[in-house]
């Protein structure tokens, strides 16, 4: 069996598949010469992450191929229901990341609470002649805890965002389409657990109008969740982190509610037009932005390699 890793694989998930002698190939092959480079090297398994596309035309052009690997949650760059119907299996790795999106999500809160991304940039270039004023401006910082963390989506990601809001002492409320309960445990360094019975609600005006931070935790949608509509509800002074998909939140009517003052500051890890964001979202003090690494860490890509290669060698055993 030879495996395609064309979005890259970590050393551990690579290891794992040659152990059991599957033969793994690092190419990184450009969309337009992804289905010539399959057939021709008759590969089985094609492993992508969010970069190369794999649709109708790649599934039909590719006989050969058995399996479809998605390194990370989101499935929108496969066409899913298509594969499956012509005997592919696809596969993926929902929970591998899920813990590291959730500290970008704190990450970008603590950034937005403490003026960091704005005094990260100010601080080169006005610290020795302003620094007495740039205090001042950023004195007006706020703390987590005792805050109510809203929580859009109760999904892996959803709920470890929700652990780390109750471990720095929040209150948190979810948002789904149905209420939901789910019992969530929370591990500690000596051994201790406690448990959490979390039961969310489908109540959006409640929700909007109790929650100080609020992270949009959900799947790719085909309208937004947030628009002007549920901006207007919100708590004045509010901040909003998106690291689900680009698409989920209007991001210029954003902009207005941050002018406005409705939104004291917002972050975004997944843009609309990426990978080519509005200038105005890039150019606003009031955001904090990283370029979709929400998964990126070393610890969350060894276990999404690790991850697909034990479910690819337990397809292998069942087809061969």
């Amino acid at each position: 069996m030879k495996v395609l890793a064309n979005d890259g694989i970590s050393k551990a998930g690579e290891q794992a598949l040659k152990n059991a002698g599957i033969e793994i190939l690092d190419n990184r092959v450009a969309q337009d010469h992804v289905i010539n480079f399959i057939n021709e090297n008759k590969v089985d398994v094609l492993l992508v992450r969010s970069a190369t596309k794999v649709r109708q035309d790649l599934i039909d052009a590719c006989p050969g191929l058995k399996i479809i690997g998605r390194g990370g949650i989101g499935m929108d760059n496969i066409d899913v229901e298509y594969a499956i119907e012509k005997g592919l299996h696809v596969i993926n790795t929902p929970t591998a990341s899920s813990k590291s999106v959730a500290e970008l999500v704190f990450g970008h809160f603590f950034s937005l609470a403490r003026f960091l991304h704005e005094s990260n940039r100010l601080m080169p270039l006005e610290g020795e002649t302003h620094f007495d004023a740039m205090k001042k401006s950023f004195s007006k910082a706020c703390e987590l805890s005792g805050k109510t963390l809203g929580v859009i989506g109760f999904g892996s990601i959803g709920q470890e965002v929700v652990k780390m809001g109750i471990s720095l002492g929040m209150k948190v409320i979810v948002l789904t389409r149905k209420p939901k309960t789910k019992m969530l445990n929370l591990e500690f360094f000596d051994g201790q657990t406690v448990n959490f019975e979390i039961t969310s609600t489908n109540d959006m005006d409640a929700f909007l109008k109790e929650a100080d931070f609020i992270s949009i935790n959900t799947p790719k949608t085909n309208e937004y969740i947030i628009d002007t509509p549920q901006f207007e509800k919100m708590k004045d002074g509010v901040y909003i982190v998106n690291t689900a998909r680009g698409g989920v939140m209007n991001e210029v009517a954003l902009i207005d509610f941050i002018e406005s003052g409705k939104v004291a500051g917002a972050a975004l890890d997944v843009f609309e037009k990426e990978p080519n964001p509005e200038v105005l979202l890039l150019m606003n003090p009031a955001l904090s932005l990283s370029p979709h690494v929400g998964g990126n860490t070393v610890d969350a890509q060894e276990k999404i390699g690790v991850e697909l290669a034990e479910q690819i060698i337990k397809i292998k055993e069942t087809i061969q």
